[in-house]
């Protein structure tokens, strides 16, 4: 599993019939010591009905497909998760403002 922000969305008019009606978001990757953006990127199918600005949890390869929503799907990677809190060596890194 990975820690990433959602920082946008993936328009694709023409692709797999099963991919209609989900939703792909852009995915930057955070470092889990400052959760600050790493410059890098993916693509990621969303299974939780996470919005932009949002850290979550992604999964990649076989795992991504492993979901209710990305079962036989063309998927690499999936959003399965949204972050409220991340402690690390009994400090608390991130947490998510109500």
């Amino acid at each position: 599993m990975r820690l990433g922000r959602v920082v946008g969305t993936v328009v694709a008019t023409q692709k797999s019939a099963s991919l209609v009606g989900g939703k792909l978001l852009m995915v930057e990757d955070l470092d889990p010591l400052t959760m600050a953006p790493k410059g890098t990127y993916t693509v990621a199918y969303d299974t939780v009905g996470t919005g932009d600005g949002e850290v979550v949890l992604t999964v990649a390869g076989s795992s991504a497909r492993l979901t209710d929503s990305t079962k036989d799907k063309p998927v690499d990677t999936a959003i399965i998760a949204i972050v409220d809190c991340v402690e690390l060596n009994g400090a608390t890194v991130y947490h998510e403002a109500h």
